[in-house]
């Protein structure tokens, strides 16, 4: 409803710079300046109410240019109907209706260009692209020291509707959601104060989509930005979008360290495996190693030759046997 707010606005504008226009300024040259200067007024109206949304500049330009275009075509038309009576508000219905086509038909227009080569030149080689985090991401804790290590480059991008929805959560009546939410604004202190790392708090927003990954997803393509995440399923959206998407999981799995069947560790077994006779332990990187013949030896400090090794989408899984096979 706000565009019709605006538009009734634009109208009243109008009709009255076109009355003063007539009944004060004598008409002549006034009728079409003091109008025309009207049909800026709408187009400046219709630009506000784009305003705060990530486009292209291209969108911009488009939407500009044909609001105006579509002004002059409802002028032209407008005038043919001046003669009759009542013409004056067919004049400006018709302005107002043909400048919001051109608005929107402009911004189409625009981002279709905007995607042509010419508007999209290529980065310098070597220059690093933002990275936009998410919530789960910045709960997670593990950013920062990520960062300090020096593995993640370029500006990292925090945007106001996930500060809002860190606040939100920090603010529950549930203790364990209030104590994640606060740890998320704790870490993005502590990244703030991290040397060489540059935090940028947008106010980008996308009022007209409710969805926090829809908003972080479009926030990506329109800046050109990599997502920083750990939630599963923005990863396999954001990647159907074509935006590239830098998961911590992955990055955790992918350095633990690599071990081969023969080699021997030395595990402190903690619990019962699922099947009859396992034991379970633990590698203080928290990938799971299975030992059979160990629910025996349970509680104790034992050296176990791995026996294979199972790759899952939530990690790495070790199976081992007690070495020499005996308790």
């Amino acid at each position: 409803m706000k565009w019709l707010i605006r538009l009734a606005i634009a109208v009243v504008v109008f009709y009255g710079t076109y009355n003063y226009a007539v009944l004060y300024m004598g008409g002549g040259m006034w009728v079409l300046i003091l109008p025309g200067i009207a049909e800026l007024c709408l187009a400046a109206i219709i630009f506000e109410e784009i305003k705060g949304f990530a486009m292209h500049p291209m969108a911009y330009v488009g939407g500009f240019v044909c609001t105006i275009l579509g002004l002059v075509i409802g002028s032209l038309l407008g005038h043919i109907f001046m003669e009759l009576e009542g013409g004056v508000y067919i004049f400006i219905l018709l302005n107002t209706l043909f400048g919001y086509m051109g608005y929107s038909i402009g911004v189409s227009w625009g981002k279709e260009l905007s995607t042509l080569p010419i508007f999209t030149p290529k980065k310098a080689a070597g220059t690093a692209r933002p990275k936009v985090l998410d919530t789960s991401v910045i709960i997670d804790g593990r950013i920062p020291d990520i960062c300090a290590s020096g593995f993640i480059e370029g500006t990292l991008i925090v945007p106001q509707f996930v500060l809002n929805e860190l606040q939100h959560i920090a603010d529950s009546t549930d203790s364990l959601k209030r104590a994640r939410g606060r740890r998320g604004l704790d870490i993005l202190n502590k990244l703030q104060n991290i040397p060489n790392v540059k935090i940028d708090i947008t106010e980008h927003d996308y009022p007209k989509i409710k969805e926090v990954d829809s908003k972080l997803i479009s926030l990506a393509k329109d800046l050109e930005a990599d997502i920083l995440t750990n939630d599963f399923n923005l990863n396999k959206v954001a990647q159907i979008r074509g935006i590239t998407v830098l998961n911590i999981n992955l990055l955790a799995n992918a350095v633990k360290p690599i071990v081969l069947p023969g080699e021997s560790l030395t595990v402190t077994i903690t619990k019962q495996g699922k099947e009859r006779g396992q034991g379970v332990a633990y590698l203080d990187d928290g990938t799971m190693v299975v030992i059979e013949q160990g629910e025996a030896l349970l509680n104790s400090e034992r050296e176990v030759v791995v026996t294979s090794i199972l790759q899952t989408s939530a990690g790495r899984m070790i199976f081992a046997t007690p070495k020499n096979g005996n308790a």
